[in-house]
């Protein structure tokens, strides 16, 4: 997935879309480059694969975002995503096929809102264990 128009106002995509907030939208956003930046300087943690291009799969986004919601609230992120009724990875999937559709990003063939099925556990990603060992790394 890749961004298309930077400018597009978000908040008429939430409106229409969905139960997410605009900053909900906002954070997939900033989040996929943030992932699509890593892919490219190839800093991904262990599980996240690097990414040839700039392109990232909907499994490498989610794991992304995870990140990124750890660097942006540490401690916090949790709160934050369930604030913005994230609660799993299919939130993120939803939040980017409205993008997509929106024409806010783009896809490849291969791409599929599947990719994001289950590919972590909130409640063990974003356990007080987990983010407190993934900020002390940070």
């Amino acid at each position: 997935m890749a961004t298309t128009q930077s400018n597009s106002p978000l908040l008429l995509i939430a409106d229409q879309s969905s139960c997410y907030p605009p900053a909900a939208f906002q954070f997939v956003a900033d989040g996929l480059s943030y992932t699509a930046g890593r892919a490219a300087g190839q800093q991904f943690a262990a599980d996240l694969p690097s990414a040839e291009t700039s392109h990232v799969t909907g499994q490498q986004l989610s794991i992304g975002l995870r990140e990124f919601a750890i660097d942006r609230f540490g401690m916090l992120a949790p709160c934050v995503l369930r604030h913005w009724n994230i609660v799993r990875t299919e939130d993120f999937g939803r939040i980017v096929y409205a993008l997509i559709q929106e024409g806010r990003l783009h896809k490849s063939p291969d791409d599929s809102i599947e990719d994001f099925n289950s590919v972590f556990d909130f409640d063990e990603a974003f356990a007080p264990k987990a983010l407190a060992a993934r900020i002390a790394v940070s």
